[in-house]
């Protein structure tokens, strides 16, 4: 299972984040084949709100959507709240959008999308306790496992992540999407 060879993901994540919704799409994505960098606020390392601990590659200052295939945001109460207050991973995650790159989104990691305002016209499904916000933010929030919109696949919660996996990496092997039409 090689059809991701050469295709490089960004994983976007700081202190906080829930451990299994790092740790296992990015086996997901390794497992066929992609490589995979964390891209984090601040140099060294983070920590998952159940103890992982994953090495930072590169700040959100040294990050570029230009050098990556697909983008993934781990939820986290903390790690999502505390990632959408940095100007410069919120214009990264504005930037995959722009270039019409995949991004999968997993429970609260939604909420920097609201702040990157690329949600306008998308239909998007998180954890339960963010469907006003993404609503406000314009898209139409739905409770489903696994939702794919024009490249933007977001699931609920862990339990979610298999049919997270299956999407996320169909996508990141498709490439580029079409720009999303509201």
């Amino acid at each position: 299972m090689s059809h991701l060879t050469g295709k490089k993901v960004a994983f976007l994540a700081t202190d906080g984040f829930e451990d299994s919704e790092l740790t296992s799409p990015w086996e997901a994505v390794t497992e066929h084949g992609a490589s995979a960098s964390l891209v984090s606020t601040e140099a060294g390392t983070i920590t998952g709100k159940k103890g992982h601990e994953a090495t930072v590659d590169l700040t959100t200052a040294q990050a570029s959507a230009a050098d990556f295939d697909g983008l993934v945001l781990p939820g986290g109460v903390v790690n999502s709240d505390s990632i959408r207050l940095d100007e410069k991973a919120v214009a990264l995650a504005r930037d995959f959008f722009a270039q019409h790159k995949p991004v999968g989104v997993i429970c609260h990691g939604a909420w920097i999308l609201a702040d990157a305002e690329v949600l306008e016209g998308r239909t998007i499904t998180s954890f339960p306790s963010l469907r006003t916000d993404l609503r406000n933010a314009g898209a139409t929030w739905v409770d489903e496992e696994v939702v794919v919109d024009a490249g933007l696949v977001s699931s609920r919660t862990p339990k979610d992540l298999p049919a997270f996996h299956a999407k996320f990496v169909e996508e990141l092997a498709e490439g580029e999407h079409a720009e999303q039409t509201a």
